[in-house]
């Protein structure tokens, strides 16, 4: 079968880091636009999408976030599903009705964070897992409807709405992104090198786990697929059938 149509809303302000993560992390055909430059693609003929990390907040409601959430929210309403990361799973939840706030501390380093077992986003992943956070703001309130997926003591860490599932773990972090990320945050000394001294290979090695995500979303995507070619089979063959009996 052809490769999946993937689009990429890239919020993380001319990162190369980003780009070279979700190009790895996703066996797709990846078509790369600069969220933060507002460049959102023309039209929705994409099997699925992904919206990356950010330094900015959702509720900064920038100027480059307009056009973003207007093409994201179209896109929800055509049935297009979409996985966020981070900043993108704060913003899939502001789209769909959620609430996103500064939480008042800031998590950052390997963390352990808990699922509930029972969505095929986590399928094969460990009930308790080890992922890289980075965030400072989270999804408060989910979006009406939506179903928590995954947690842990700083904020829910997941979430799913009909097509829609967030993430707020970095899953596509690599050791080199981890330790660019910690050097230009406003830490402390103690603390910037004790999240440091985290990004060890072993701890990477655990987190890899957590990369299942993307995954287990491109199978749903190709089975969402399938169901429309399947809908639209059947809608050519009903029209064929009333165009015999005129």
């Amino acid at each position: 079968m052809d490769q999946l149509r993937i689009a990429v809303l890239n919020a993380a302000h001319r990162d190369e880091n980003t780009t070279r993560n979700f190009r790895r992390e996703l066996d797709a055909s990846l078509a790369e636009f600069d969220a933060t430059e507002g460049e959102v693609p023309d039209g929705f003929d994409y099997d699925g999408a992904v919206v990356t990390g950010s330094r900015s907040s959702v509720y900064w409601d920038d100027e480059w976030m307009r056009p973003i959430k207007e093409w994201v929210g179209d896109a929800i309403d055509r049935g297009m599903p979409f996985l966020g990361v981070c900043w993108g799973h704060q913003l899939l939840a502001d789209v769909l009705g959620g609430t996103v706030e500064d939480m008042g501390a800031y998590e950052v380093g390997y963390s352990e964070i808990e699922h509930y077992g029972e969505s095929r986003l986590f399928d094969d992943i460990s009930r308790e897992f080890t992922a890289f956070t980075s965030h400072s703001d989270e999804v408060s309130e989910l979006p009406p409807g939506a179903e928590p997926l995954a947690e842990n003591h700083y904020s829910n860490h997941g979430f799913r709405k009909d097509r829609v599932f967030g993430v707020q773990f970095h899953p596509e972090y690599d050791a080199k992104t981890a330790r660019e990320l910690v050097g230009r945050k406003d830490l402390s000394d103690d603390r910037r090198q004790s999240v440091l001294e985290e990004i060890t290979e072993e701890n990477y090695q655990a987190a890899c786990e957590a990369k299942l995500v993307f995954d287990n979303f491109l199978e749903f995507v190709r089975e969402v697929r399938t169901e429309n070619v399947a809908v639209a089979a059947e809608c050519e063959d009903a029209t064929a059938t009333v165009g015999r009996s005129d």
